[in-house]
């Protein structure tokens, strides 16, 4: 019979142990994400808004909507 028995796992703090592991990659894969909004998201919108008001006449746009009967009260 032989006497190499399996050796007994270590059980104790094994949920902590994996739950700093587990915190780590949250925390790091929360960040690539803000990042990856930031820049992929974010910054193209605020390009955009700047690009639509850099040209943007109001006073164009209300006489078109002025024109097309959008407001009823201004004839």
């Amino acid at each position: 019979m032989a006497s190499s028995a399996l050796a007994k796992p270590q059980m104790r703090g094994l949920l902590a142990r994996r739950l700093r592991i587990h915190i780590v990659g949250a925390f790091v894969v929360s960040l690539g994400v803000a990042a990856f909004y930031k820049y992929a998201v974010a910054e193209l919108r605020k390009k955009a808004y700047a690009d639509f008001y850099r040209n943007y006449d109001s006073m164009k746009d209300f006489e078109e909507m002025r024109k097309a009967g959008v407001f009823q009260v201004v004839k």
